[in-house]
């Protein structure tokens, strides 16, 4: 397995160059982008201004470890409204389209929401409407995402939605294409289960891991910590990632300090050392 980053834990205004740059002096072996609605990586963007962060990914010598969207909250699955159900699904074709002309192997996509405790005035879905919309989007753009060769990673987050693994697992298998997976995040499950368990169940279908850690003591968002800080065991999770064949990357997400806010960059590539035994 490989430690990649995930370009959220860089502060907010620096450029995708400098997070490369800064994530290979760390020590990782990739940075994790993210397709945004405008800027550097936006939805706008051309061919030519994808290619130019892949060959500067190639001249700083480190890989793109995958493509995540923050944009599927503001423009969810799940959502009542069919306009922005069908954004959500230009979004993800566009996400598609750039992971491959990047070289990404897997799309980070959060599957919609039922609730959202974290975004003031979200709208409120029943369960089996969320299920059903998120069914429908999901099992469409399987054939764009083959037709791409491009892994679309269903994300488990804190979205009141396929809260466990035996959920996800069905959900996955309904849509029956190689194509689609499961982007685990071992730190999202901790206040629900436990990540080894979801590994366990969810085996072959995982196509990518999100790594944060969290304390089940903590209050909300507060709970997030360091790695090795909180109560993902994660010697059980690697266990158990290797017992299913798991051998692509773990992409740490982490927010960065308010002071010093490189510094988790750092610690965070340190931590990883530890968690891949390479120390």
């Amino acid at each position: 397995m490989k430690k990649g980053i995930n370009i959220w834990s860089f502060p907010q205004g620096m450029s995708i160059e400098e997070c490369m740059k800064i994530a290979k002096d760390a020590g990782f072996d990739g940075i994790e982008l993210s397709i945004t609605e405008s800027g550097e990586l936006g939805l706008d963007s051309k061919e030519a201004d994808i290619l130019k962060y892949k060959k500067m990914s190639e001249d700083i010598g480190i890989e793109i470890s995958g493509l995540a969207a923050g944009l599927y909250w503001k423009y969810p699955f799940t959502s009542s409204s069919k306009e922005i159900r069908e954004k959500a699904k230009d979004i993800c074709k566009k996400q598609i389209e750039f992971a491959s002309i990047l070289g990404v192997d897997v799309i980070l996509v959060v599957p919609g929401y039922v609730g959202v405790d974290f975004i003031p005035g979200a709208e409120v879905v029943e369960y089996d409407k969320a299920y059903d919309y998120a069914l429908e989007a999901i099992s469409e753009l399987s054939k764009f995402a083959e037709s791409a060769k491009v892994c679309i990673g269903v994300e488990n987050v804190w979205n009141k939605f396929l809260l466990s693994p035996l959920e996800m697992r069905d959900f996955i298998d309904k849509i029956n294409s190689k194509y689609v997976g499961a982007y685990l995040d071992v730190g999202n499950i901790i206040y629900i289960g436990y990540p080894e368990h979801w590994v366990k169940i969810l085996g072959s279908r995982i196509k990518k891991v999100h790594v944060k850690d969290y304390r089940r003591q903590g209050c909300g968002l507060a709970g997030f910590v360091d790695l090795l800080a909180g109560d993902v065991d994660f010697p059980k999770v690697i266990s158990a990632l290797k017992e299913v064949g798991y051998d692509n990357y773990l992409n740490a997400e982490m927010s960065a300090y308010k002071h010093y806010p490189l510094q988790i960059i750092y610690n965070t590539s340190k931590s990883m050392d530890k968690i891949l035994g390479r120390e």
